[in-house]
């Protein structure tokens, strides 16, 4: 007795042992083929004497509360056009690595719209339910790790040669199990597993993406009304030009010439209006579609387009090693894992594969004595395939596992490689586009004096009409100038953000 029960617990621990181990490759994660930090130098810090006030101010700022944009001002319209001269600009503390969407995106304005977009967009609502097809896919996987059992029961009358008999039966058992001798059932659950993640992780890229794009094409609307506005007093401005030079030339103090040159700038600009007008309305159905529904009536109001507080700003210092938490690069180390489990199930064609089919039960040939004693039934089926001969079938799958997981790894090196490089491009842009800002808004405040000065020397006489139609025409550029330079430096930060895997907080 005490040798049967000594051989029971050997086969007890032997099956515990077998169906324990498995094939799969150890995993270790690829070095990041990127340098530990990013680039330095000139293009990545900012030279100019505002933005080193704004830093230092930002920096003291952080210091103390951390959250000056918590309290920063909402004011304003919903176009954000005000004057491009208008005073200085508050700035945010910037940011570490760690944040989420609304730490970033401070307009309560542009918040409510990220949130629409959030609820109604498409694209993310694609991603979601293929996360859910893939964790649908991997429970399945899993279930095939349990034995699968059914109840049946039965009732038959049959005649035969004039002889009418009949059988009924119950039994419960299950039908062909396969016990994972060799863990190629745990393999594919893994291989599930990590796809469903990688799956998550791209929807998790999808909507950092669907975020980021809300926020450009808003700034983008905020700068084309903001355009639309200066080239509307621009046009003012002309038209009033013209009216005078035209009076001036009837009374016979300007040629016809100046009157011909204000009628040219006056139509180029109102050409220029017709242009942002358009914009403007592109720009609406453009955030329409991304919203995935209607603009609201009652947003809140909007910061105003030139308000550096609207976005927060990522402090430089951010080590590359934080990539490898960017959703698009876990996606590919999830897929990267999964090949690795597939290696596994692969090799563990190449041993025997034992399947179970077991079932217990009763049957009687009358309904009545089902259930009596002496009508159990049982039926105890194991089966065993070896592979022998396959023509190199197995060996060939295992092979493309393995190929397959090359590819893998390179995909994730490639990943990696080519977002440190759109971080180290949007760092760059980041300290250069706020220099390059702040030298617009000298060249608005100059080109603002240029302009007072030649209109008041033009009407007293002291000056050309083309004298000042030159300041005209500069200080039209010079808004111009400094609105598209600011749209393109907030756009970066939104880029930046993007890149950045959205913060490592989630979103």
């Amino acid at each position: 007795m005490m040798r049967l029960k000594l051989g029971a617990c050997m086969v007890a621990f032997a099956v515990a042992v077998l169906t324990g181990c498995t094939l799969d490759p150890h995993y270790e994660r690829p070095a990041a083929p990127v340098a530990v930090a990013y680039p330095k130098g000139d293009a990545y810090e900012s030279t100019s004497e505002a933005a080193a006030a704004a830093a230092a101010s930002a920096t003291a700022t952080a210091s103390t509360s951390g959250a000056t944009a918590a309290t920063a001002s909402t004011s304003g319209t919903a176009s954000g056009t005000t004057s491009a001269t208008a005073g200085t600009t508050t700035t945010s503390p910037p940011l570490g690595a760690d944040m989420a969407w609304r730490s970033f995106f401070r307009d309560e304005r542009l918040q409510r719209l990220i949130e629409i977009a959030l609820a109604n967009n498409r694209d993310l609502r694609v991603a979601a339910l293929n996360v859910a097809e893939y964790e649908a896919q991997y429970r399945v996987t899993r279930a095939a790790l349990a034995p699968s059992i059914s109840a049946s029961g039965s009732l038959t009358r049959e005649r035969v040669t004039g002889v009418t008999s009949s059988s009924t039966g119950v039994s419960v058992g299950t039908t062909s199990w396969e016990i994972d001798f060799f863990g190629r059932l745990r393999s594919l659950k893994r291989q599930a597993l990590e796809n469903y993640l990688a799956t998550d992780a791209s929807r998790q890229s999808t909507q950092i993406s669907l975020i980021a794009t809300v926020a450009t094409d808003y700034l983008t609307l905020l700068s084309d009304e903001r355009l639309l506005q200066i080239t509307e007093d621009t046009v003012k401005a002309d038209q009033s030009t013209y009216d005078v030079t035209k009076r001036i030339q009837a009374l016979g103090n300007s040629s016809m010439l100046d009157v011909q040159q204000a009628l040219n700038t006056l139509a180029s600009a109102k050409a220029s209006l017709a242009s942002y007008r358009r914009a403007v309305a592109q720009d609406r159905n453009n955030l329409v579609a991304v919203l995935g529904a209607p603009i609201p009536d009652d947003l809140p109001p909007a910061r105003e387009f030139d308000d550096e507080s609207t976005l927060a700003d990522i402090g430089a210092g951010v080590p590359s090693l934080l990539l490898t938490r960017r959703p698009d690069i876990v996606q590919a180390e999830h897929a990267l894992k999964a090949a690795n489990a597939n290696i596994g199930a692969a090799r563990a064609a190449f041993f025997p594969k034992i399947e179970l089919t077991a079932s217990a039960g009763t049957s009687s040939s009358t309904l009545s004595s089902l259930f009596k004693a002496g009508t159990g039934a049982w039926a105890f089926a194991p089966t065993v395939s070896m592979p022998i001969f396959d023509y190199g079938s197995n060996k060939a799958s295992l092979d493309v596992a393995k190929i397959e997981k090359q590819i893998e790894v390179a995909d994730y090196e490639s990943t990696i490689q080519t977002a440190f490089k759109e971080v180290a491009n949007a760092l760059t842009a980041r300290a250069t586009y706020v220099d390059q800002v702040a030298a617009d808004r000298d060249y608005v405040a100059s080109s603002q004096r240029y302009y007072t000065l030649a209109q008041a020397r033009y009407k007293a006489g002291t000056d050309s009409f083309l004298t000042f139609l030159d300041a005209q025409r500069t200080l039209y550029t010079a808004q111009q100038q400094l609105t598209t330079d600011s749209l393109s430096r907030q756009s970066n930060l939104v880029t930046l953000y993007k890149v950045l895997g959205g913060g490592w907080e989630g979103s």
